[in-house]
């Protein structure tokens, strides 16, 4: 299997061409706006690009893909709640557990709501999954992005997929790759959601409202990511480290 993959300067998204081989079949995997580069590797591949799927509804993952349709097609495959929120003509709407195949390529769909309601991860010949914004590298994603589905869908779902083969390689829709196994082991939401390490006990403000500050951890941009618990009605939610006030 082939693996390329884009990332945009400023929103540090991810876009990928996954082949089965050389002159065989592909999928594109999202768009972050910086195009050419996976066009000029369709056309060194000689790969016939049978389907564009998407992970979620947000910008930074859509940017493009006008150049993708126009140059390659479609059908067009995200989940029902994605297709409800863009202005793009989805051809096939995709449920959790779908079974895809498109020549060498068999690809199984996950619903992993939490960052957006239609969120969908894309598990490519068993041994690779395309995570989308709900688990990178050393993190997770935000509760709060618009048409988020809150905490315990994000939960579940980034439990679910270390829950993957511990040499599963992760794809994430932002950055680096990593493992199932190398999550599984030291991400520091999981850790603590595996009740390997502690909470924290420190308090804060978010958004004017009182909070205890349950971890604080590095994000994939250099930045941090913060884990907070709001003390007026004791929900929990995932935040950007700049919407704390420590």
């Amino acid at each position: 299997m082939i693996i390329e993959r884009t990332e945009a300067e400023g929103w540090l998204s991810n876009a990928y061409l996954v082949a089965d081989s050389e002159g065989g079949h592909a999928v594109l995997i999202d768009g972050n706006g910086v195009t050419q580069p996976l066009v000029d590797a369709v056309e060194r591949l000689n790969v016939v690009v049978d389907a564009i799927l998407l992970t979620h509804h947000h910008g930074d993952h859509l940017a493009g893909l006008d150049v993708y349709k126009d140059r390659f097609g479609g059908p067009l495959i995200a989940h029902a709640k994605t297709a409800e929120l863009i202005d793009e003509d989805v051809q096939h709407i995709v449920e959790d557990g779908e079974q895809l195949q498109f020549g060498g390529l068999r690809i199984e769909a996950l619903h992993t709501p939490g960052h957006a309601a239609g969120h969908v991860a894309y598990v490519v010949n068993t041994w690779d999954c395309f995570t989308g914004d709900v688990l990178f590298k050393g993190t997770v994603g935000g509760t709060f992005a618009p048409g988020g589905t809150g905490y315990a869908d994000l939960k579940a779902s980034v439990l679910r997929l270390v829950d993957l083969p511990g040499k599963t390689t992760l794809h994430p829709g932002h950055r680096a790759p990593t493992t199932a196994g190398e999550e599984r082991e030291h991400n520091p939401f999981v850790r603590i959601w595996r009740g390997l390490d502690p909470e924290g006990e420190d308090t804060c403000t978010v958004w004017d409202r009182e909070a205890r500050l349950v971890l604080w951890a590095p994000d994939y941009d250099g930045t941090n990511k913060a884990w907070i618990r709001f003390t007026d009605d004791g929900s929990d939610g995932i935040v950007g480290g700049s919407q704390v006030r420590r």
